[in-house]
């Protein structure tokens, strides 16, 4: 049984305990919040809940902490600090700053000998695994991401955290005529621009200026600055009203050239309509632990990605079996 640790209880830490339940060699042990514990409520009651300074008196209860806090400000730091007491996975998943991230965490897991899975999620997470098959198997190609329509928690949270602002849901809708050449097979060079635009609802705080949380979310980089970005202020009883589902999906395309004088054309498409996208992030999450626990069981340290796993490590049946059914 893989003792789970969940830091972090908002949708994606609920999330990781209902994604727990539904692995036969999986056990939530111990939740870790900075909310006072009697605050919070598990789905599960019997699991007890702590104040996050207190992980690492728990560190001994815990084979594998899955850390569930936003990109934008808690994973940075949050993500270092406990590779140095546990075997930790998050989804941290600014892309940009993938890199700059991974060395500092690889430094803390590598020193104290833990295993530190990083950017895990279906993006980052699945779709590179899409991605990187669709480079090796066309490598004269070129390969397309589209987010969307759906909410976008990173970019939510990153709005969350703009003075003056109460609650915000950002959706990410891919451009319609992007997606119809792609799919054609045209190969076309697209913008980040081109791609995709943000539709962002705000509930501004009484006396907020809402010109200065627009200009903030207009000019994040990373975010918002790259792309055609709408802004639209509603009040709280609009949002819970309208926007209070977590839906999202996306696509990623390859497609690449074969033959004599590249005579044939290809395109592979990977999918994905989720109707929760903090449950399903959380159950990629979720065999990633599994993946994790194989690992570290094996020596391995340092940090590593969904592209380090092996697809056997994912899954809680036998080799041969996964052969049996699956090959």
């Amino acid at each position: 049984m893989i003792r789970i640790g969940i830091a972090g209880y908002g949708n994606l830490g609920r999330g990781v305990e209902l994604a727990a339940a539904k692995n036969p060699d999986m056990k939530i042990v111990a939740v870790f919040s900075r909310r006072d514990p009697s605050a919070v409520k598990t789905v599960d009651p019997s699991v007890p809940v702590y104040r996050l300074e207190e992980a690492e008196a728990h560190k001994d209860e815990i084979d594998i902490l899955i850390i569930c806090g936003g990109s934008a400000t808690d994973l940075p730091t949050m993500t270092p600090a406990l590779a140095r007491h546990f075997h930790v996975i998050d989804s941290f998943d600014t892309h940009a700053r993938i890199p700059e991230h991974f060395a500092n965490v690889h430094a803390a897991a590598e020193e104290s000998g833990h295993i530190a899975m990083i950017s895990v999620g279906w993006d980052p997470g699945m779709f590179s695994v899409a991605r990187l098959w669709g480079l090796a198997v066309l490598p004269d190609g070129a390969d397309y991401t589209f987010w969307g329509r759906g909410v976008s928690q990173g970019h939510s949270d990153a709005i969350r955290r703009i003075p003056g602002v109460a609650d915000a849901r950002q959706y990410t809708v891919p451009v319609e005529e992007a997606l119809r050449r792609v799919r054609s097979g045209e190969q076309p060079t697209l913008t980040t621009r081109e791609k995709h635009v943000r539709e962002c609802y705000v509930v501004a705080e009484d006396g907020a200026d809402q010109a200065e949380i627009e200009r903030a979310i207009f000019t994040m980089p990373n975010y918002f600055a790259d792309y055609d970005t709408t802004v639209h202020f509603i009040s709280m009883e609009e949002l819970r009203r309208d926007h209070m589902g977590i839906p999202h999906g996306g696509t990623v395309i390859r497609t690449g050239r074969t033959g004599e004088g590249d005579a044939h054309t290809h395109v592979a498409e990977y999918r994905l309509t989720l109707d929760s996208n903090p449950e399903f992030t959380a159950s990629v999450i979720a065999a990633y632990a599994r993946a994790a626990y194989r690992m570290a069981s094996r020596g391995i340290t340092g940090c590593k990605t969904v592209l380090d796993v092996a697809p056997i490590d994912l899954v809680s049946i036998s080799p041969e079996e996964a052969r049996a059914r699956y090959l």
